[in-house]
């Protein structure tokens, strides 16, 4: 389980203080896949990076399997918009990169080591290109393997920042899809940032709206309860899934920026969209001691 609580984020300005982000509390189950949406600056990428352990929060903090964040580690993996690929690697060589690092830990032989980057490769069809460098490869191959690497690292929690972003229509779809069936084996957590509203729908269990910044936080969370596996020509006439995506529209570009405090959604009426309100736990942070 992941649990923001609190979560702030402030910077010096030759101005003054600069507050990015404030009071954003959610908590994240076992298993979910939510993705963070808003209009650029609204502090989807600090929530990321402070859930990664790459900056710490100057309020709040993050918490993951009862331990607070820290910094990076082995149970977070983060998938960047830039594949971010060793160019002097072969596809099956940055795969197996992240396999021996697992392999060194479990202290596992090679056989082992073939055996589970065979796998990650198994599981975004790149098997044909195991041989092939990253300019050999189209940018969707690229991001298969970059996603491929980061599984490989066995993250409870996986973190990815507009994925499929610079991508073609055609294959952003392909690649959704595969997330998809990905998941569905694995059971990782998924926590994706998106400017894509149709894939934020098609992909969630959540879809957590951020208001615009400065003093960016959650304004509205939709649960969307739509069963799995799904399949993306059967939902697009779906009066459901157009409902959730009606509702994640009007929130980007009718709400105000910082709405007020809505109720708990009801759970009589699981084909409407709704929106619940995060519950915020007293828990002393790193954060709150360096204040003090």
């Amino acid at each position: 389980m992941v649990e923001l609580t609190r979560l702030g984020m402030r910077f010096p300005t030759p101005k003054g203080e600069f507050i990015a982000l404030k009071g954003v509390d959610l908590t994240i189950k076992k298993g979910e896949f939510v993705s963070l949406i808003g209009h650029s600056g609204c502090g989807k990428s600090t929530v990321l990076n402070l859930v990664a352990g790459l900056t710490l929060p100057t309020d709040g903090g993050v918490i993951v399997d009862s331990r607070e964040v820290d910094g990076p580690g082995p149970e977070r993996a983060v998938v960047f918009q830039n594949h971010s690929l060793l160019p002097w690697l072969t596809v099956y060589q940055n795969v197996e990169l992240a396999v021996k690092q697992i392999a060194h830990k479990q202290q596992k032989g090679k056989a082992w080591i073939k055996e589970q980057t065979d796998h990650y490769l198994s599981l975004i069809q790149m098997q044909h290109a195991a041989d092939k460098k990253p300019d050999e490869i189209s940018g969707g191959m690229k991001q298969r393997v970059g996603i491929a690497r980061a599984l490989a690292l066995q993250p409870k929690v996986l973190l990815m920042d507009e994925p499929f972003g610079a991508l073609d229509a055609l294959t952003r779809a392909h690649l959704q899809d595969s997330l998809m069936k990905i998941q569905a084996d694995l059971g990782n957590t998924i926590i994706m940032i998106t400017h894509d509203v149709d894939e934020a729908v098609l992909l969630s269990d959540k879809i957590v709206m951020m208001t615009n910044g400065p003093s960016a936080t959650i304004g509205e969370v939709l649960d969307i309860q739509l069963d799995r596996p799904r399949n993306r020509v059967e939902l697009a006439n779906d009066p459901q899934y157009q409902g959730y995506r009606q509702s994640v529209l009007k929130f980007l570009y009718e709400k105000q920026l910082h709405p007020t405090p809505q109720s708990e959604p009801s759970a009589s009426t699981p084909s409407k969209p709704t929106s619940s309100k995060p519950n915020s736990a007293k828990v002393t942070f790193a954060s709150d001691i360096k204040r003090a």
